[in-house]
Formats: structure tokens, sequence, C-alpha cells
């Protein structure tokens, strides 16, 4: 299992949704003191669990939860997918852009919906929770996340998309993988593998995402325009949607045009998470 220590480990993430709920009943920005109080927390290890998971204070990281903050990435940090790999990818804290590289399955083996596939699978604790890391020999092929849908739910959704693979819980074999993924093992040259399997239309997509920075968002209608057809920006959305391999193929940095979230697969709250998380370690 990926250690993280007591400071970086899935029990953060939930305080973290539990604040982002309160957040979102408000009507206006908290106190670090009611905040800690609804939480049953003191005001200081409240303060301090914030400052330890994303480096900035609870009053700042509110600003990162609004709608506002989405729309300001669009208008000051946004990114078109067809630059975004040049020039984003210098500087510390890119994690697991940095650590990762893919390839995708030709169009028959993805046909084949997993024959003859063995697929290893385990449990590891993250930033955002549990989350449910499938591999094959080739790399990393699904990654889905059980804070908001559940454990059983995460896997049964990740397992279902490849019904005649040969499933084998072996988390050992995905360790090391999933450890460089999320940035816990910095060694120079190290790469996360990820095995994309998908429709083409659909690895086109998600390519197009791998090439948003840490910290920045595009939208779905450039990500069309990246894949050479504009006009496709509902199927685009659905491609996304389907991304087996969620947070390293970041599908949280796409936005509406309008600013607006949009859907996310694994729950709005784990999102909004991603990009308050993503842009709050930008800062620090």
């Amino acid at each position: 299992m990926v250690h993280i220590d007591e400071e970086h480990s899935g029990y953060h993430y939930n305080v973290m949704r539990r604040a982002i709920e309160l957040i979102d009943a408000a009507e206006d920005n908290l106190s670090l003191e009611d905040m800690a109080a609804q939480m049953g927390m003191s005001p200081a290890h409240f303060q301090r669990v914030f400052s330890r998971w994303v480096g900035v204070s609870p009053k700042r990281y509110q600003q990162y939860l609004t709608l506002g903050h989405a729309k300001s990435l669009l208008h000051n940090q946004f990114s078109t997918v067809e630059t975004a790999h040049a020039s984003g990818l210098s500087g510390s804290g890119r994690l697991h852009d940095l650590f990762l590289r893919w390839e995708a399955m030709s169009p028959g083996e993805y046909a084949k919906r997993g024959a003859g596939l063995k697929i290893y699978w385990g449990w590891f604790d993250t930033a955002f929770g549990r989350a449910i890391v499938m591999g094959a020999d080739r790399g990393i092929c699904g990654l889905g996340f059980a804070a908001e849908l559940g454990e059983q739910a995460a896997f049964d959704d990740l397992r279902d998309r490849w019904p005649n693979g040969k499933y084998e819980e072996a988390p050992e074999r995905l360790d090391a993988w999933v450890q460089t993924a999320f940035g816990n093992i910095d060694i120079a040259g190290t790469k996360a593998p990820l095995l994309l399997i998908g429709a083409p239309f659909q690895v086109k997509v998600w390519e197009a995402l791998l090439n948003v920075p840490s910290g920045q968002v595009t939208t779905y209608s450039h990500i069309a325009e990246a894949v050479g057809n504009p006009k496709a920006v509902r199927a685009v959305g659905t491609a996304i949607g389907r991304n087996p391999v969620s947070w390293l193929i970041p599908c949280h940095r796409a936005l509406r045009k309008t600013g607006a979230m949009g859907g996310y697969h694994w729950g709005l709250p784990m999102k909004r998470a991603m990009l308050a998380y993503e842009g709050a370690q930008s800062e620090a």
C-alpha cells in the first residue's frame, strides 16, 4: 500500500470534503473558529490540517472552492491544449505530470473488452481518500475514488469496463507505480506507465487532457479543437466522463467555457477539491 504519513492520509480528504459542504451551505465565508467548531476540532488543529494538506490557510483555501475561482482560472490560468505541454511542466509541484508515460491499446485489443488481459488491483490511501487502482503488465489502466460512491461501487465501475479480463487482487504489483505517480518517489527518470484502454476517439481526448498542466484548466470546446473535431463538444464530454484513470489523466481540469465545473464521474466535491488542491499547491 502507498505509505502516506498522518498529515497526508485520506482521512484529511474527508476533512476537506466536510469543509467543502460547510462552505457550500454558508452564505458568507466562514471563520476559522466556526469551521473548526462544526467539525469538532480545535481551531489550531484544524488550521494545522489545512496548512499541511495544501500549504495555505483555510481562509485562502475557501477562495479556491468558489465558482469565481473557476472563472478566474479560465481568465488567468487557461491553457489551450496545443501549448500547455510545452509551457507548463517546469518547476516543482507537478507531481504526476512529471512522472507518467503512456501507451494505448490497439482498437482490436480494446474491442475484446479485456479478454486475455490479466488485471491486478488494490486499494491505496491518497490525499483524496481511498483509491482503487488497476493495472496490467504494461501499466496502470484504472484509477477511481471511493469517497463519494463507496468502495464497492468504485470497484464495480472500473471492472465493468473490461468485463472479460481476469482480475487478481495484488496491490504489491502496483505499489511502485502508484507511489511514483502520486509523487511519493522522486527518482530522476522514473516513470509510472499508463495503459489507456479505450476507443480511438476517447484515447485522443485523454491524450489532450495529459497536456493540461497542474494548476491550469481548459474547456471542453478547446479539447474538441485539439482532437481535430471542434463540433464534437458533447462527444468530448462523454469521453472525459469515461476516463478510466482519474487524477493522473486530469479530467478534473476540464471546465465549461462559462467557468461552470460541469460534472465529474467520481463526484463534483472531488473535482472541486482536486482543483483547489492543485491551485493551492501552485501558489505554495
